[in-house]
């Protein structure tokens, strides 16, 4: 009989793997959170094909031979024998081309309305309740409202992440300088923090928005530039713990310059609060510009956004599909991205892969 029978073989495929690795498959294995990952990641690409999926413009015609493609280029009504005013109605165009049997044919997207196509109703007024047609029903102005919570998912996600890019990167940078150079520059550098951090942001977009009418951008910079403080501290700290280690003071004293050892050596092994925390700086962006835009102060109309939608739950209570389906909306996709937080946070967690274990 084996003398090795009933010993366990160590995984040595899992102790040869890097940190990063460890951590990914630890991230894998915590499902929820995988699962919210995938979902978040998935909408978020198809809310780029919006334009394909959901429009009210046609995605290829072909009228008298000649082929036209509305999405690229503006038609007129009179380019294709219609007698309105304005852009083509593709939908009605659809229709005239399939009674007449001319051989004419339009291509619409899958779901053929727009995000600022307001869609009248004989039968009554604004706002519509679901329908075959109009799954989450129409806003009070007869708009789509499950076209512009698609677009408003684009638009809050792609807001979300370049805050925190933008955010993360000036954090990162002062909080890197303040605790690698410590001294009189982290004195000083702390206190211009407390006194940016003292200016009050909502009252500053207020008087910003009664000057000018900000847009998409503007909007990054003004949160990015209130948002970088907190992601200062922890590097900051990172910075302290890490440059007291031996491996600091090897690169150093092997003549390293500053930007290698900061950029080389300490800030790969700090960055873990970053990403961390990076999920939930997401939720908190989402939430602020669905505030703006409740408020008033955010995007300008008619922009989709779920802060508009969600203003038109609360000033029409009794259409209850405004409310349930942009604060679901809301709902859901908030709780994936606190999943997906937790997930991070958990297999990133230092006391999980110390090397002390």
């Amino acid at each position: 009989m084996s003398q090795n029978a009933g010993q366990t073989t160590p995984n040595t495929d899992y102790a040869s793997m890097s940190l990063f690795k460890k951590r990914l498959k630890k991230f894998k294995s915590i499902k929820r959170g995988y699962y919210a990952f995938i979902i978040i990641i998935t909408a978020y690409c198809l809310s780029f094909f919006c334009p394909m999926l959901m429009n009210n413009k046609a995605l290829i015609v072909r009228y008298n031979g000649d082929f036209y493609f509305p999405l690229l280029k503006y038609y007129p009504a009179a380019t294709f024998g219609q007698t309105d005013y304005g852009e083509a109605n593709y939908r009605t165009l659809k229709a005239e081309f399939k009674e007449s049997g001319t051989g004419n044919w339009a291509i619409m997207p899958p779901y053929p309305y727009g995000p600022f196509e307001s869609l009248t109703d004989p039968r009554s007024y604004p706002p519509n309740p679901p329908s075959w047609k109009h799954w989450f029903g129409t806003d009070d102005r007869g708009r789509d409202v499950f076209v512009r919570l698609f677009y408003g998912l684009r638009i809050s996600l792609t807001f979300a992440l370049i805050s925190v890019t933008v955010a993360y990167f000036i954090g990162i940078s002062i909080g890197a300088m303040l605790g690698y150079f410590s001294g009189k520059v982290d004195l000083f550098g702390q206190r211009l923090i407390e006194i940016w951090s003292s200016i009050p942001f909502l009252y500053t977009i207020m008087i910003l928005s009664s000057i000018i009418r900000p847009n998409f951008y503007m909007l990054v910079f003004f949160i990015s530039a209130f948002g970088w403080m907190g992601m200062t501290y922890f590097i900051r700290g990172e910075f302290y713990r890490e440059k007291a280690k031996d491996y600091v003071h090897a690169a150093i004293s092997m003549g390293a310059k500053d930007r290698s050892v900061v950029f080389k050596h300490i800030l790969p092994n700090a960055l873990t609060p970053v990403i961390a925390f990076g999920p939930f700086h997401i939720v908190g962006d989402i939430g602020a510009l669905v505030s703006l835009d409740y408020l008033g102060f955010g995007l300008p109309p008619p922009t989709p956004s779920w802060g508009e939608l969600v203003g038109q739950g609360v000033a029409n209570i009794f259409s209850w599909w405004l409310v349930l389906f942009p604060f679901g909306a809301l709902f859901v996709t908030l709780m994936l991205v606190v999943f997906i937080g937790e997930a991070i946070r958990e297999a990133f967690d230092p006391r999980v892969f110390s090397r002390l274990r």
